[in-house]
């Protein structure tokens, strides 16, 4: 019964603002302003439907989620052993941490000028000269330029909280370790690893959600011929909005679900670092 009456008042928003956008679109009466709520559903409930000409809802997301897979991958390889490393090493604190420090503070969109001048738009296909067949028409929707921009959203958040996991990591924890005979390596992933593993977690949830707002800013560069930012901007342009709104649901239901399924990875094996907070 508790989950019932849970579930109740959080759809009560919801609810309450579908049911709000409903009466406004019949007000204004203009689809171009604010589609009706049944014209953006049926967009929804047809996600295979092709749109615009330019693929389908689903397929756009597919690709979307992709590209971001590939960026964000790509950003924890990186950031969790450099976090480790400088977390773990006071010199390389003092030394690596500021000038990283200078590069945080800046927006994936601001490198957009910068990143168009460095890699144009070339794309996996191209990197891997493949010039031909189905391999090529998903290798070549992926730009080098869009990678960066969600690489350079997800790693700083990822590269912060392993920092902070890793100097969290309890003095006594590591001394026990090397007094026993454990090795450097043993340390990292046996000691330090394990003992910063919510942290990192936190990271990669921060730094996925990160990657996946990028997403739309990297789907608007040049050579975009596919994804849901770029469809969003296509609809935009002919003045589809109801394709707009559709895409930006389509956004938030796959990040929600993403961000979803961090929360239950925390709550399933963080559990007792939640109760300690």
């Amino acid at each position: 019964m508790n989950k019932v009456k849970q579930y109740a008042t959080s759809m009560f928003l919801p609810i309450l603002f579908v049911i709000f956008w409903q009466i406004s679109s019949i007000k204004i009466s203009n689809p171009v302003l604010l589609p009706k709520v049944n014209i953006v559903t049926k967009l929804l409930i047809s996600p295979t439907d092709n749109l615009l000409s330019i693929g389908s809802l689903l397929s756009n997301t597919l690709i979307s989620v992709f590209r971001v897979a590939i960026g964000y991958i790509l950003a924890a390889f990186i950031a969790i052993p450099i976090g480790m490393i400088v977390g773990y090493s006071k010199k390389l604190d003092r030394f690596l941490l500021p000038f990283l420090g200078l590069f945080r503070p800046i927006a994936p969109l601001a490198w957009v000028p910068l990143v168009l001048a460095w890699f144009g738009i070339s794309s996996l296909a191209s990197i891997l000269g493949i010039e031909f067949g189905k391999t090529y028409i998903l290798l070549n929707n992926i730009k080098l330029s869009m990678l960066f921009i969600i690489f350079i959203g997800s790693f700083f958040p990822i590269l912060t909280n392993t920092i902070y996991g890793t100097k969290s990591v309890k003095i006594t924890l590591i001394d026990s370790a090397l007094t026993i005979g454990a090795t450097k390596k043993d340390i990292f992933l046996k000691v330090i690893l394990p003992a910063s593993l919510p942290s990192i977690v936190t990271g990669l949830r921060v730094g996925l959600g990160v990657a996946w707002m990028s997403l739309v800013s990297a789907e608007m560069l040049p050579g975009s011929l596919a994804g849901v930012g770029y469809l969003i901007t296509h609809a935009y342009t002919i003045a589809r909005t109801d394709v707009v709104i559709a895409g930006m649901i389509a956004i938030s239901a796959v990040g929600g679900l993403l961000d979803l399924s961090f929360q239950k990875i925390e709550e399933k094996f963080f559990k007792w670092q939640c109760m300690e907070g």
